[in-house]
């Protein structure tokens, strides 16, 4: 099978199986999903939404974030991953929304990436989602899924590596949607430890499903 074959049956069954594809963290401005975004660091949406109703009851605006003290806001979202680091962050970023952005969610990649906390993928996140740009953020389950299915060649180590190639390929119409396809697919079905190869709709043109189940777990080993 060739790249461009894997690629248009990868399109094909996605687009009707999940025509809408989104996001799971749960948000009503941009400024709220910038937060959610960058909660969401090795921490589950399922976790981040829990702690976020309550971040966004209190501090609605990057004006009002921007008047907290970490330990304020470590006091709301204690439970979730680096919750020290992550309440200094979003106080640091909402102070810097204020005095260079007028309190906006800034909708380039340069400027986001210029806010305290705020890495590659949570400004292609941002890009994707709020300004839909097609940008294509490339997290964990991104870069299991893209490389096991055979979208990306395995010499792609790095996330940056993985989302120029998926780029190359992916028409710019559907890129935000391909990236929650990689995603909800990573999450429910093509899962880091235990995959569910038995049972996954895609198994026909994914270039690891396709193997035996004797030599899958050593490959899975080496792609996480």
């Amino acid at each position: 099978m060739t790249i461009n074959e894997r690629y248009t049956l990868f399109i094909d069954y996605f687009s009707a199986a999940m025509p809408n594809a989104d996001t799971e963290l749960h948000y009503t401005t941009t400024f709220e999903l910038l937060c959610a975004v960058m909660l969401s660091a090795q921490c589950t949406d399922r976790r981040v939404n829990l702690v976020t109703p309550q971040l966004f009851s209190v501090y609605p605006t990057a004006q009002d974030l921007a008047s907290a003290t970490p330990d304020d806001v470590y006091q709301i979202i204690r439970s979730v991953s680096y919750p020290n680091s992550k309440a200094a962050h979003l106080v640091a970023m909402a102070a810097q929304l204020v005095s260079l952005h007028n309190g906006e969610v800034p909708s380039t990649f340069e400027a986001l990436t210029a806010l305290p906390g705020v890495g590659r993928k949570t400004a292609n996140v941002v890009l994707s989602v709020a300004f839909g740009q097609p940008r294509m953020p490339v997290d964990t389950h991104v870069f299991r899924v893209s490389r096991r299915i055979g979208l990306v060649p395995s010499s792609c180590a790095t996330p940056l590596s993985v989302e120029q190639e998926l780029i190359k390929h992916i028409p710019p119409a559907i890129v935000t949607r391909a990236h929650h396809w990689l995603i909800l697919h990573g999450r429910y079905v093509c899962k880091s430890l235990s995959p569910l190869c038995g049972t996954c709709p895609i198994k026909s043109f994914c270039k690891q499903g396709s193997k035996s189940t004797k030599d899958a777990p050593a490959k899975r080993k080496n792609i996480r």
